[in-house]
């Protein structure tokens, strides 16, 4: 049977090799494990600081959903336990997060970035368009639920701005198109690989949606933006383009939704 190293490590050990077929397998498990456990470490975390104050169940469930503050700190803790989870697994191997495309910035990455967005818009229309054409009960109004309700004055935008634009296009893009799609590459087409991380990076933004439904409309535009952001990823070798677009598509969620409407 032919096996494959996850990340090729510099020593020779039995249990850095697994079997090329289960590959996709495992990356898939560590990619939604680390993503998912991440946040609920951050929610135990903020449930522990609310029972040191004291608060009841409901004052708490209200503070962790409703508080800026308590949604920063949980979007914080959540990238960062991602990151720390990733730089951890290469540690181990003997590899660093520049193996999966964290190279220095250059100054073309962010030119590249905002030369992708208008790209990756106008694609995203075009499939929309066909696809509300023949599902018409897709709900192209339907609201995304950030954790950022209500936000006032400059502290609470400078802290919303930073959850929303700085952290997840980071840690998102070494988590997806750094650690998933380079190693699903390992054992699959480029093409393949690219489709099945724009899947699953979808796939964990349905639960986004407004009123507790899945939102439909918002894993399309995702899954659109990582077909974008995994073409970057191949052809430019470096993460820090993907960032720039992903941070771009992001500030003009914020901007839309808390600058010209002032969510």
């Amino acid at each position: 049977m032919t096996k494959i190293s996850l990340f090729k490590p510099t020593t020779s050990r039995p249990w850095q090799k697994i079997p090329k077929w289960l590959l996709p397998v495992a990356l898939v498990l560590i990619a939604g494990l680390t993503f998912f456990i991440s946040q609920y470490v951050a929610v135990f975390l903020l449930s522990i600081y609310a029972a040191i104050k004291g608060w009841n169940a409901a004052y708490a469930t209200n503070w962790l959903n409703n508080s800026v503050a308590a949604q920063f700190v949980f979007v914080l803790i959540f990238e960062a336990l991602v990151v720390v989870i990733l730089w951890g697994i290469f540690r181990h191997y003997g590899k660093s997060l520049s193996d999966i495309g964290l190279k220095k910035i250059r100054l073309k990455d962010g030119g590249i970035g905002i030369l992708a967005y208008p790209i990756y818009l106008v694609i995203y229309l075009i499939i929309l368009g066909i696809v509300t054409h023949f599902i018409h009960g897709l709900n192209l109004n339907q609201s995304q639920n950030i954790g950022f309700t209500s936000v006032h004055g400059s502290a609470q935008m400078v802290m919303t701005f930073i959850s929303l634009v700085v952290l997840p296009p980071f840690a998102e893009e070494l988590l997806f198109r750094g650690f998933l799609f380079e190693g699903l590459k390992k054992s699959m087409p480029v093409i393949y690989a690219g489709i099945l991380t724009s899947v699953i990076f979808a796939a964990a933004h349905l639960p986004e949606g407004g009123g507790g439904k899945l939102f439909w409309v918002g894993a399309l535009d995702i899954f659109i933006l990582s077909l974008v952001l995994v073409y970057i990823k191949q052809k430019t070798k470096s993460l820090w383009p993907g960032i720039f677009l992903h941070a771009i598509k992001n500030t003009v969620a914020f901007v839309t939704l808390f600058v010209i409407t002032n969510r």
